[in-house]
């Protein structure tokens, strides 16, 4: 085999490969070595067939097959040979020309990852801002969640409807004087002034009673979901079987037990321990952004632009994706638009993270264990369906590129965790609207480098999604060859984001008429590192 540099510029590398036409052969004589046992041909007895023959009858085959398998090895020793650490799967190309028998000339172009000298991890100093959990906080966290937890009973029936009382109704929509469809519902339940209904809908069944049936006209907003009823005028006949009122909701032991609990005490240790675990995930977000501010600031180093691109690829996808959530999709788009560069500059500043992460971690001899690694396996499983989930598994542990990306986040955070054991923490004991503001100031500078900081006011709205400069770290990927059929099983629909809620019974969910149905305000992300 013989190799010839034809690019060095930078982090890019390209070379031309010979592979000897002998070599080519020498792989297909031992290929017809290897099935001829197995060859079948009339007038020869079984594993007696001349392997000329063989050749005549499964040439081309054995010839692509050869063929792929010199590639592969070819690559392969280039890539030891040269010392290479490829930071993506390498372009491999056949020379145009090429004929059986014939020596194959290769193309092969890559990006490869920088020299990395060792980082220094002294001198880290962290402040760990610490959130203690208050009974009074406790106690108004069970009085929201009991608030939650509104039962409603039967009214007397010459009880006229009024806000804060539920109906239970059946109603018929129709456009024009003829019902359309996802427009009727039986016994559905419908509180006035809470407001998920269209406009109109609800306000104008107050003082309605049981037994009363009314005709009501409602029109449909101009950005309704369903495009047959958007902007449109539409009446409802409505039928009242019932008026209920609100009953008191209470925090005490029988609330509790409702939710399959011993006491009123177990509930409170429940919400507390949600409350603690979510201020430590915050306390942890500020540590890391600090951490990960001083690593990139004692270092600048060239990354390779395709892992720059691919970086910025997925936080334009996200950035994208929150602003047509926004209530103006496209002054949110124009928004984060203005702002591309920056983000293209965060895109590099995480790839640079992460391979600085990666270095310290295997500097330090940072490692993931199997049982680990199954657990994130096992994990990531829980995101398809029952009957796809051992497929899942299967596809990573075959798909190396596949266990890589399930791998990476781990590793991070073994490598965070071991940089704050390495660090000088001081803490200091602040209020949850204090470490808050902490994590938005933070936000805020880091989305601005290495750009020049802007107005805190100029904000993206979709920003708080992905425009965080800390790293997605991955560790250097091997160049694995994707086996092309393989694909992983789709994922379920995911399901609406719920508040936090103690271990309990559900609930079958009562049926929503599609039609009158207020649409949802989309949520802000909110998924900060």
């Amino acid at each position: 085999m013989q190799i010839v540099e034809t690019t060095n510029e930078g982090l890019k590398r390209g070379y031309t490969v010979t592979i000897p036409a002998k070599t080519i052969a020498a792989r297909i004589d031992s290929e017809v070595q290897r099935i001829a046992p197995q060859v079948r041909m009339p007038g020869f007895r079984p594993g007696k067939v001349p392997a000329n023959l063989v050749k005549k009858m499964h040439g081309d085959a054995l010839h692509s097959d050869a063929l792929n398998a010199a590639l592969r090895e070819s690559v392969d020793s280039l890539i030891s040979e040269k010392q290479l650490r490829p930071a993506f799967q390498p372009n491999v190309s056949l020379g145009e020309g090429y004929e059986q028998g014939k020596d194959a000339q290769l193309t092969v172009e890559l990006e490869v990852l920088p020299a990395i000298e060792t980082p220094s991890i002294e001198g880290l100093k962290l402040e760990k801002l610490n959130v203690a959990v208050s009974d009074e906080q406790v106690d108004e966290a069970v009085a929201k969640f009991a608030a939650g937890q509104k039962s409603f009973k039967d009214a007397p029936k010459t009880r006229k409807a009024q806000d804060g009382d539920q109906l239970v109704i059946d109603f018929l929509g129709k456009l024009d004087g003829e019902p359309f469809e996802g427009g009727a519902a039986e016994n559905q339940p419908l509180e006035i002034g809470a407001g998920r209904f269209i406009p109109g809908f609800e306000e104008q069944l107050t003082g309605a009673k049981a037994g009363e049936e009314r005709t009501i006209s409602v029109s449909f907003p101009d950005d309704y979901p369903a495009e047959h009823l958007a902007g449109k005028e539409a009446t409802f006949d409505i039928k009242v079987h019932a008026v209920k009122v609100p009953g008191e909701a209470k925090a005490d032991d029988e609330l509790a037990k409702m939710l399959g609990l011993d006491s009123l005490d177990a509930l409170k240790g429940i919400l507390r321990g949600q409350m603690e675990q979510e201020t430590a995930g915050l306390t942890r977000t500020q540590m890391k952004r600090q951490l990960l501010d001083q690593l990139a600031a004692g270092h600048d180093f060239p990354v390779p632009p395709t892992m720059v691109e691919a970086e910025f690829n997925q936080i334009w996808a996200q950035l994208q994706q929150e602003a047509q959530k926004e209530e103006n999709p496209e002054t949110a788009l124009k928004e984060i638009e203005a702002e591309k560069d920056d983000y293209r500059r965060i895109a590099e500043r995480r790839v640079r993270l992460g391979l600085l992460l990666s270095e310290i971690g295997a500097a330090n001899n940072v490692q993931i264990s199997d049982q680990e690694m199954q657990m994130v396996i096992s994990q990531a499983a829980q995101q398809y369906r029952p009957e796809d989930r051992q497929r899942f598994v299967q596809y990573v542990q075959q798909d190396a590129m596949a266990a890589a990306q399930l791998r990476a986040p781990l590793y991070e955070e073994k490598v965070v965790d071991f940089l704050f054991d390495k660090a000088e923490v001081t803490e200091r004991a602040v209020t949850r609207e204090e470490l808050e503001a902490a994590l938005e100031a933070d936000e805020g500078d880091a989305a601005a480098k290495p750009a020049a900081k802007k107005p805190a006011a100029k904000k993206a709205p979709a920003k708080k999604a992905t425009a965080k400069a800390e790293a997605a770290p991955v560790e250097p990927k091997p160049a694995a060859k994707k086996p092309a059929a393989k694909k992983a099983p789709a994922k379920k629909e995911a399901a609406p984001a719920a508040e936090a809620k103690p271990a309990a019974e559900k609930k079958p969910a009562a049926k929503k008429a599609a039609a009158p149905a207020k649409k949802a305000p989309a949520k802000k992300a909110a998924a900060k590192k």
